[in-house]
């Protein structure tokens, strides 16, 4: 009569063949795991110490750069915030030195500033590059491209910027730039599509100080109709 095997027994065989075979992987395959392994500490090291030793170090060398340039943009002297002086850098620089590790702040004053100065295409250009996550300074950036684009004289594309910017805020300042919004589409001969956005300030944002004169927009778009 065959012997049976206990339970306890079957396991132990299941265990001890199953450890068999990772005894069998590892002897075939360990010298390329180990080495696999030891490239992954040694990436995840570099990258520590890229970190640690050079892009941090990098980005608190632009602050300090950039505190001078913050000062002079907030004093309204755009030029000297833009170009800087012999003995601190401008916005202009120091997005040209250090790019992102400046911040995503850099583009918005660098924006802001050109846009000030009257040139258009680059004010456009550093405004497009602003990437903060903050849902005002976002939509601020972007109706500050659709003031850019109507300098431009290019009011298709203003109205797109500030349609948008009125919808990333979705706060009082949507209010201003639906009104943006609004004078462009009137520019375009849209009436219809103004009158639209100054009732929906009025609607919508009616604590906003855009509506407190709102009713003289959309009285005028409806006299003329």
């Amino acid at each position: 009569m065959a012997k049976q095997t206990t339970p306890e027994e079957t396991l132990q065989e299941s265990v001890a063949g199953a450890a068999s075979k990772t005894e069998q992987f590892f002897s075939k395959y360990g010298k390329i795991i180990y080495i696999c392994f030891a490239a992954l500490v040694a990436v995840a090291v570099l990258v520590f110490c890229w970190s640690k030793f050079v892009v941090q170090p990098k980005k608190a060398e632009a602050a300090a750069e950039l505190f001078h340039a913050e000062q002079w943009f907030a004093e309204g002297n755009y030029e000297l915030a833009l170009a800087g002086d012999d003995n601190y850098m401008g916005l202009e620089d120091i997005i040209s030195k250090y790019g992102k590790k400046a911040g995503a702040a850099v583009y918005m004053y660098a924006g802001v500033a050109k846009l000030q100065e009257g040139n258009f295409e680059e004010a456009i250009a550093y405004l497009k590059k602003y990437s903060g996550k903050d849902a005002i300074l976002a939509a601020r950036a972007q109706a500050c491209i659709g003031d850019a684009y109507v300098g431009l004289e290019d009011y298709k594309s203003a109205l797109v910027w500030f349609e948008k910017a009125a919808k990333t805020s979705d706060n009082a300042f949507s209010a201003g730039y639906l009104v943006k919004a609004g004078e462009v589409a009137e520019e375009l001969g849209d009436s219809a599509k103004a009158l639209a956005f100054y009732k929906k300030v009025k609607d919508q944002y009616p604590q906003a100080p855009e509506a407190m004169e709102i009713d003289k927009y959309i009285t005028r778009i409806e006299a003329a109709e």
